[in-house]
């Protein structure tokens, strides 16, 4: 079993600032997340010019020489966090792409967008796939075009695209089923409500169910009640988050057999039963069935599942009751 790898999603919880970006990410390394999720875009290639948001895409929008920043900002603080950054256009791409990023998401908006897919995958960088409210013959069509260019890696990441998401909406074994209908890694992003317990529990239901990468939002101040903040974990929850996560690696390992610690040891040697005379045996006995009992001792001796190997054996020195019985015991 592989450690998880989190992703700590900004989007747009930064609300247009620079600073506070730089806090949120400051939240993301001290967590120890393994990467931080730019959203980079502009706002004319978001929706058109009637669109109800567009004057909150233009408050939002951060400018190229903005991103530049960040991204130094993200490698000096934290040299060996990941950047990712969804685009939703070929030019926001091609920026992301020359100022270095480590690899491309793809909203579930753009699932359907040969042209962009297309283009990003020229990049060779692998692509999240966001697969969210998004049809299996979707996912297969996307998967195709992003081949047609080049073969980077692909991860599909999952989540109901609703803000927040309730819990009988979540249903996080549909993820375990595109892993095995698509046999790509499989990742869950987390839409509960950050005021909810679900925003922890749901997470730790899905690495349980096998998907090790997960995507979280995180702002700076959920009180704010800025963009984005429905499912977006503060600082400090983020934290606590990312800590219950590796809790949860730890404590599933990596599914192979391993030799006995010396605690299991110890409780094993306590806890497992021998066989025991049931009664005084003479030396000379044949051994039969109604002699042994199965129990507990202060030490180990012949198992139960061998039973067969001493019936019909001779004892060789006479057998107090509730004795171990030993090998040696017998002729």
């Amino acid at each position: 079993m592989r450690s998880s790898f989190i992703i700590a999603e900004m989007a747009c919880s930064h609300d247009g600032s620079v600073e506070l970006a730089e806090k949120i990410i400051d939240g993301a390394i001290e967590a120890g997340a393994n990467a931080i999720q730019f959203q980079i875009w502009r706002h004319q290639d978001m929706v058109v010019p009637s669109h109800p948001d567009v004057d909150l895409l233009r408050k939002l929008e951060l400018s190229h020489a903005q991103w530049e920043k960040l991204t130094e900002y993200v490698r000096k603080k934290a040299p060996g966090m990941e950047i990712i950054a969804c685009v939703y256009d070929s030019a926001s791409g091609e920026f992301a792409h020359e100022i270095g990023v480590n690899a491309f998401k793809i909203h579930t908006a753009d699932l359907s967008n040969p042209l962009l897919l297309r283009k990003i995958a020229e990049f060779g960088k692998r692509i999240d796939l966001s697969v969210g409210s998004s049809t299996f013959e979707e996912i297969s069509d996307a998967i195709s075009w992003i081949g047609e260019e080049g073969d980077p890696k692909i991860w599909l990441m999952y989540g109901k695209q609703l803000f927040p998401t309730e819990v009988a909406d979540a249903e996080i074994l549909q993820a375990v089923t595109l892993a095995e209908a698509f046999e790509l890694p499989v990742g869950y992003q987390d839409h509960s409500d950050a005021d909810s317990d679900e925003a922890f529990s749901l997470p730790i239901a899905a690495r349980g169910a096998g998907l090790w990468i997960q995507e979280k939002h995180v702002t700076h101040d959920r009180a704010k009640k800025g963009a984005d903040h429905q499912a977006a974990l503060n600082p400090d929850e983020f934290k606590r988050f990312v800590e219950s996560i590796r809790t949860i690696d730890a404590a599933l390992g990596d599914g192979r057999p391993h030799p006995f610690s010396e605690a299991e040891k110890k409780y094993r040697k306590y806890s497992k039963k021998s066989l025991v005379s049931s009664h005084s045996i003479e030396k000379g006995h044949l051994l039969e069935e109604s002699d042994l009992l199965s129990l507990r001792a202060e030490s180990s001796g012949i198992p139960p599942s061998q039973i067969k190997r001493i019936l019909g054996r001779t004892a060789s020195r006479p057998i107090e009751p509730f004795s171990v019985i030993q090998m040696d015991d017998l002729e």
